[in-house]
């Protein structure tokens, strides 16, 4: 069963423009979020960490 093809057109102005924002500051605040993780590793850091690499990487690979 294949789904419906992502398409970034079909989507309006506003939220194009936060994707595209989001695009361009996922890898500095997963970079940031990685050292800070290093320096204090906490349970909430390790799991923020987790979920900024998992949005980066759904941009990246356009799954949203």
């Amino acid at each position: 069963m294949k789904g419906k093809r992502y398409n970034p057109y079909s989507l309006p102005r506003w939220l194009r423009t936060c994707r595209s924002i989001a695009a361009q500051f996922a890898i500095p605040f997963c970079a940031f979020q990685g050292i800070r993780t290093i320096f204090f590793p906490t349970s909430f850091d390790v799991l923020l960490l987790s979920i900024l690499i998992l949005i980066a990487l759904a941009i990246h690979f356009e799954f949203i």
